[in-house]
């Protein structure tokens, strides 16, 4: 099996932080502690957030501001900002943290699916050293390789109810999905991944996340709980064929809750302690 944190050129240099949503104050604070240097430009990235962009930036730097990091500016990718513009690609280029705000994470993968934007931040996350990617909420759930974007409480337990697309690729073998225990979606997070069972899927509470540091297992920081579903070795799995409408059966799924302090091999699939 692939280890997610590795690509045929080896375990990313980077570091890749994602939280569930809610109160993203101590979200900023790791980021801020993390970062080499606070002077380091910093670049909030708000495609995701459609109704005040520019007041959510603002929102970011400032409280950024408090912690210490002066350079921070509000990098527009949408309708009127297209991400291969020159100027945003050198601002890409020089940012020692991309941070990514919540909404809708569609709008992510609307907008930078097969852009020179998404090659370069690859590019950063992989061979750049200290470079800080993170996302919160919909930003969170765009980074790893598919993502729920439909799904609703227990319907989600009927084939043909919920809807699974492709994210930014920079967690391979992964489905993230948000907000996930404060919103009830349990249910739609066992039908993905019993619809593609190669895929782990990873459920992060509010307030909740996860950081993956260069060659090393992704860590559970936050107050609540980073739920975990495994399908590979299910020993009964009623969906291939299953008509819309119908309920879905899985046995032997492997579930897993952990929190903060404890860790997870992305690619092996193994917890620790």
């Amino acid at each position: 099996m692939l280890d997610a944190s590795v690509s045929p050129l080896g375990p990313p240099r980077g570091t890749l932080v994602v939280l569930g949503g809610g109160d993203d104050d101590p979200l900023l604070i790791l980021l801020a502690g993390l970062l080499p240097d606070r002077n380091a430009p910093i670049e909030v990235l708000t495609t995701a957030t459609r109704r005040q962009p520019a007041r959510t930036a603002a929102a970011y730097a400032h409280a950024l501001h408090l912690l210490g990091c002066p350079h921070v500016r509000h990098l527009q990718v949408d309708e009127t900002h297209p991400a291969d513009d020159s100027a945003t690609l050198v601002r890409l280029r020089r940012a020692a943290l991309v941070f990514m705000s919540g909404g809708d994470q569609e709008r992510l993968t609307d907008f930078l699916l097969n852009t020179e934007f998404l090659g370069v931040l690859k590019a950063k996350y992989q061979h750049e050293p200290g470079f800080l990617l993170a996302g919160t909420s919909a930003g969170a759930s765009a980074v790893a390789e598919f993502m729920l974007v439909d799904g609703h409480g227990w319907r989600s337990l009927l084939s043909g109810r919920i809807a699974v697309k492709p994210g930014l690729g920079l967690l391979p073998g992964v489905l993230l999905d948000q907000h996930f225990a404060e919103r009830g979606r349990y249910p739609r997070l066992l039908h993905a991944v019993l619809a593609q069972p190669a895929l782990l899927g990873v459920g992060l509470s509010e307030e909740t996340g996860l950081v993956i540091r260069p060659g090393q297992p992704a860590e559970v920081f936050g107050d609540e709980a980073v739920v975990v579903v495994d399908a590979a070795r299910a020993t009964h799995n009623n969906l291939p064929g299953l008509p819309d409408g119908h309920v879905i059966s899985g046995h032997g799924l492997q579930l897993h809750v952990l929190v903060a302090g404890q860790r997870l091999d992305v690619g092996t699939r193994e917890v620790m302690r």
